[in-house]
C-alpha cells in the first residue's frame, strides 16, 4: 500500500505514519507545519519507504503532484481549535471544508478511490441519544469545528457515489496518548506545572466525556480498512464509558502527587459548542473484531507520562 497522510507531522498523524511504515507500507506525508512538530517525524524520516511533502492544502496543484501514485489517502490534517472556533470562523472553513476538497481532487485527477477521514463524535452536537449511535438524528451544530467536519463528510460520500470512490469516516471521541499536544490533560498539566496550589478548570467539572487511545484508535482505522465493505462506512470510535471532568482531574492530580484548589468557572460548558456529554455507541466497530486495551484512566495516564517526558512539547515550534 502508498499512502498519502495528511497532518503527517501532528499527534494522529504521525503516530500512524509510523504504524504504516512498521507494516511495510510507503508513505508521504503532507503537512504544512503550522502545529505539526519534525520531531514527531524523527523515526519516519530516516525510513527510504517516507517522504515529507511541507505544503498547505489549500494548495490544490501541491496536493494532487503529492497524491500521484498513491492508492489510499489518510486525511487526518484539520483545524481542531474548536475552543476558539468563533474568533477565526473562516479558518474552520478553509482548512476542514475547502482543503478536504482539495484532498479529494487531487484524488479523483489521481484515480485514487480510497479516502479515509477523521470526523468528530462533536457532529453529533447535544445529542438526545447515549450511547450515540451512527444513525442517530443530527441536533443544531452547536460549534464551527463540527459543521465543518460535518460538511467535509458530505463531499466525502458524494465524490464516493459520484466518482465511484470508497469513504471510510471515523467520528471520534477526544484521542490521548503519546504525541498529544492540545486537550485538557494537556492543558491542565501546564497549570500544574505553573502553579500546583490551584487549577483553574472551564464550567463546572461535571461535563462528561469519553476519550480513546491513540493506539487503539489506529488500530481501528486499520482493521476498518481491511473489512469494511461498504461504499461509505461511517463508524463511531470511543470506548464504552465515559467519565466527569472531575474524575480525570482527580487521576491527573493523583499522579502528579499534587492537591490544587479547583477554580470553576462555572456553568455545564467550558465554551459556546462545548457539548456537556459526549458518549458514542461503537457497536459497529466492534462488529469487526476491534476492541480497545487501554481504558479512559488508563489514556489519561499514558498521555501525562508523555507529557511528563518530553516537555519541550509545551514550547516547540516547527
Amino acid at each position: 500500500m502508498r499512502a498519502l497522510v495528511t497532518g503527517a507531522a501532528g499527534f494522529i498523524g504521525s503516530n500512524l505514519v509510523d504504524r504504516l511504515l512498521r507494516a511495510g507500507h510507503s508513505v508521504v506525508g503532507f503537512d504544512n507545519l503550522s502545529t505539526g512538530q519534525l520531531r514527531f517525524l524523527q523515526s519516519a524520516l530516516k525510513s527510504p519507504s517516507f517522504r515529507l511533502e511541507r505544503g498547505d492544502l489549500l494548495g490544490l496543484e501541491h496536493v494532487a503532484r503529492a497524491s500521484q501514485g498513491c492508492d489510499i489517502v489518510f486525511h487526518l490534517a484539520a483545524n481542531a481549535d474548536v475552543r476558539f472556533g468563533l474568533e477565526h470562523p473562516r479558518k474552520d472553513l478553509d482548512q476542514n471544508v475547502i482543503a478536504t476538497w482539495n484532498v479529494l481532487e487531487g484524488m479523483r485527477t489521481n484515480g485514487i478511490r480510497r479516502i479515509v477521514f477523521s470526523s468528530t463524535g462533536s457532529v453529533y452536537g447535544e445529542a438526545q441519544v447515549f450511547p450515540t449511535p451512527e444513525d442517530a438524528p443530527f441536533p443544531i451544530q452547536t460549534s464551527l469545528y463540527a459543521a465543518s467536519k460535518l460538511a467535509a463528510e458530505g463531499l466525502i460520500s458524494a465524490y464516493c457515489e459520484g466518482f465511484g470512490m470508497q469513504g471510510y469516516i471515523f467520528r471520534f471521541v477526544s484521542i490521548l496518548g503519546e504525541r498529544y499536544t492540545h486537550g485538557h490533560v494537556f492543558d491542565f498539566y501546564r497549570q500544574l506545572k505553573d502553579h500546583p496550589d490551584y487549577l483553574d478548570v472551564l464550567g463546572d467539572g461535571h461535563q462528561r466525556k469519553s476519550y480513546l487511545y491513540i493506539q487503539d484508535c489506529l488500530s481501528a482505522i486499520l482493521l476498518a480498512i481491511e473489512r469494511a465493505a461498504d461504499k461509505v462506512s461511517v463508524l463511531n470510535l470511543g470506548v464504552d464509558a465515559y467519565c466527569e471532568v472531575n474524575d480525570s482531574i482527580g487521576w491527573i492530580c493523583e499522579h502528579l502527587g499534587v492537591k490544587p484548589a479547583l477554580r470553576y468557572s462555572g456553568g455545564e460548558r467550558g465554551w459556546v459548542g462545548d457539548n456537556p456529554f459526549i458518549f458514542l455507541d461503537c457497536k459497529k466497530m466492534r462488529g469487526f473484531g476491534w476492541k480497545p486495551d487501554l481504558d479512559i484512566r488508563e489514556g489519561v495516564i499514558k498521555t501525562l507520562d508523555f507529557l511528563q517526558n518530553h516537555e519541550w512539547v509545551f514550547t516547540a515550534r516547527a
